[in-house]
């Protein structure tokens, strides 16, 4: 990687400087437009103590899933939990600890801190445990709850396209998270389906520009349906 060429070629130079007791931001909704490969790396990396900011802990054995089975994370932050098994024995043995949040609360934690805004009052979670020690404020006749927001030592995100510049296109609902976390992070690394050279990406299409990535590398991804249902 050199100058404005932000493109490296393996796990070990993307997640350079990770260490334990980090905190990491990552993109994705359930499986959908999470950096398979960047948590697969992670896992073998062996790093402990993690604080992780993610929607969701993935599945039992997939997604950030994988990193629960060493108990590579000491805390998460997030805002739907309910598909991953091994994540409620931990949540509740104590072994884990979790703080909730709504989900859209959370989406805005992340884009605040990637903004460089420190805090913003929601009426969301106002008069439930979500607000227990927070400061709150009447607007408009309506209470309001101050939530701080989100940064990391690291963001992990999953695109569809980027450029050797770093400038990223998500495609469809893989976009979901995706481009708050590459914001929020002091060093921003994303997984790609595709690179091409600077300049071919339209302008008009670019959703994330490359001053907020530092890293991009080439995946691959398995994609896995998080629940499929059909007819008999």
């Amino acid at each position: 990687m050199q100058g404005f060429n932000k493109v490296v070629l393996s796990y070990d130079e993307a997640l350079d400087g990770l260490t334990n007791n980090m905190t990491i931001m990552v993109g994705g909704f359930g499986l959908c437009g999470i950096p398979e490969g960047l948590i697969g790396k992670i896992k073998c990396m062996g790093v402990r103590e993690l604080t992780c900011i993610s929607n969701n802990a993935g599945v039992d054995g997939f997604g950030l899933g994988i990193l629960l089975e060493e108990q590579q994370i000491k805390k998460m932050i997030a805002s739907y939990v309910g598909e991953n098994s091994l994540f409620e024995k931990q949540l509740l043995s104590g072994e884990l600890a979790v703080e909730l949040t709504p989900q859209g609360t959370l989406a805005e934690k992340m884009r605040a801190g990637g903004a460089g805004i420190p805090a913003f009052f929601t009426p969301s979670g106002y008069g439930t445990p979500i607000a227990k020690g927070k400061e709150t404020r009447e607007y408009n006749g309506k209470m309001h709850v101050l939530e701080e927001a989100l940064t990391a030592d690291f963001s992990l995100v999953k695109a569809w396209k980027a450029d050797t510049m770093g400038n990223l296109v998500f495609r469809k609902t893989a976009m979901n998270f995706n481009p708050m976390a590459a914001t929020a992070g002091r060093i921003t690394v994303v997984e790609v389906e595709e690179i091409v050279r600077a300049g071919e990406l339209d302008p008009n299409h670019i959703h994330t520009p490359g001053i907020y990535v530092n890293r991009v590398i080439k995946g691959s991804f398995e994609k896995r349906i998080e629940k499929l249902t059909v007819t008999k």
